[in-house]
C-alpha cells in the first residue's frame, strides 16, 4: 500500500506538449524522491495528455473540460493531492536537481513558515534573474524581486520575503487548509498574491531559499505584453485591494494608482517599461479602454469581493501596523513597477 507522499507537485497545462519534456525531465532528476506529480490539463487542444501518459507514465493526469485558468486549475490539481506540501510548478520550467530536496528542508526549519520562494533565472540565459520571491506595489500590482538583474550572488542568502511566485512556489497543506484555495474569479495574473496575502494575513511567512533553483521560459504559455494581460492584471490588482488592503492604505492606493499610471505614460514615450511594449501594438484609446474595462469588471463584482473580505478577515491574526511594515520591507516604488520590464 503506497505511503503519503511528502510533497504532491502539480503542473497546470494548457497547449503546453512542447514544453513538457523539460519541465517532467527535471523532475525526474530530483534527489528527492518522496513526491507526486499532478498533471492538470487545462482542455488542451494539442497532444499533451498522449504526449505525457506515454512517455511519463509516473505522472497522474487529470483532464478539465474546460480552461479553469491558473487558480482553477491548480485547485483541482490541490483537491486530488494528498501532500504535506504542495508544490506548484509551471510547465515552462525546467527544475534544478536539488529543488524540491532544498524547498522541503526550508519549510521544516520554522512551524511559522507556510511558504518557499524559489531562486528562479531565466531559462535562455541563467545569469538573468526571473524571480526571487514577489514584491508588492501600493495599489496591489506585484514584480518579481530581482527581475532582469544579472545574477552576481545578490541573492545567494536565505531571507524572509513576501510571498512566492506562483511560478515555482512550495506552499504547506496546513496553510491551505486553513485560508482556502487560490480564488478562481482571478482566472489568470495575481493568483500568487492573493493567495500570499491571505496566508500572510492569517499569520504565516514565506522564506526564499537560494538553493533551490528553477528555470523559467517567462510567459512561454502567455504573451508577455498583452491586451489580455494588461486587462486581467490591471482588474485582478483592483481585486488585491478590495480583498486584503486596511481601508486607510485601500483609500491612499488611488494616489498610488495615478502616480503608476503617469510615470506608466511617461514610460511609453521614453520607450522604457511594460507599458512601452504595449503601445507598439495597441493605440492609446484602445489602452484606454482595457483599463475602464478593468474597472468595470472589478467593479462589477466588487459584492462578491467584498463578501471575501470579510470572509479573510475573519482568519486574520496581524495588525494593520504589520501590513504597513510588509510594504515597507517587501515593497517597491512607482518607478520600478512603471519604468522596468
Amino acid at each position: 500500500m503506497k505511503s503519503t507522499p511528502v510533497v504532491s507537485v502539480i503542473i497546470v497545462s494548457y497547449n503546453g506538449m512542447h514544453l513538457l519534456r523539460d519541465c517532467l525531465d527535471s523532475l525526474r532528476g530530483q534527489t528527492f524522491r518522496d513526491f507526486e506529480c499532478i498533471l492538470i490539463d487545462n482542455a488542451s487542444t494539442d497532444e499533451s495528455v498522449e504526449f505525457v501518459r506515454k512517455h511519463y507514465p509516473e505522472v497522474r493526469i487529470i483532464q478539465n473540460q474546460k480552461n479553469l485558468g491558473y487558480g482553477g486549475g491548480n485547485n483541482v490539481g490541490i483537491t486530488a493531492s494528498s501532500g504535506k506540501y504542495i508544490a506548484l510548478l509551471n510547465n515552462d520550467t525546467k527544475a534544478d536537481a536539488n529543488w524540491l530536496q532544498r524547498l522541503v528542508e526550508a519549510i521544516e526549519e520554522d512551524e511559522k513558515i507556510g511558504m518557499c520562494a524559489s531562486k528562479i533565472l531565466n531559462y535562455y540565459n541563467p545569469e538573468t534573474i526571473d524571480n526571487t520571491g514577489l514584491l508588492l506595489y501600493k495599489d496591489g500590482i506585484a514584480r518579481g524581486r530581482g527581475r532582469l538583474e544579472k545574477d552576481v550572488g545578490q541573492y545567494a542568502s536565505s531571507e524572509e520575503v513576501f510571498f512566492p511566485s506562483g511560478c515555482a512556489g512550495l506552499y504547506k497543506r496546513e496553510m491551505l487548509d486553513g485560508i482556502g484555495l487560490f480564488d478562481e474569479d482571478f482566472f489568470l495574473y495575481l493568483d500568487d498574491v492573493d493567495i500570499g496575502m491571505r496566508g500572510r494575513l492569517a499569520g504565516w511567512k514565506c522564506i526564499y531559499v537560494p538553493d533551490a533553483v528553477v528555470y523559467h521560459k517567462y510567459s512561454a504559455t502567455t504573451e508577455p505584453y498583452s491586451s489580455l494581460k494588461a486587462y486581467l492584471v490591471e482588474r485582478n490588482r483592483i481585486w488585491i485591494v478590495m480583498k486584503y488592503f486596511p481601508l486607510r492604505m485601500m483609500i491612499v492606493s488611488l494616489f498610488y494608482t495615478l502616480l503608476r499610471y503617469v510615470l506608466q505614460g511617461y514610460g511609453a514615450l521614453r520607450k522604457k517599461g511594460a507599458s512601452s511594449h504595449l503601445v507598439r501594438s495597441e493605440s492609446v484609446f484602445t489602452i484606454l479602454g482595457i483599463i475602464l474595462k478593468a474597472y468595470i469588471s472589478a467593479l462589477y463584482k466588487s459584492g462578491r469581493m467584498l463578501r471575501k473580505r470579510r470572509q479573510v478577515m475573519s482568519i486574520k491574526k496581524v495588525t494593520n501596523r504589520e501590513i504597513s511594515q510588509w510594504f515597507r520591507v517587501f515593497g517597491m516604488g512607482a518607478k520600478e513597477i512603471a519604468l522596468k520590464e
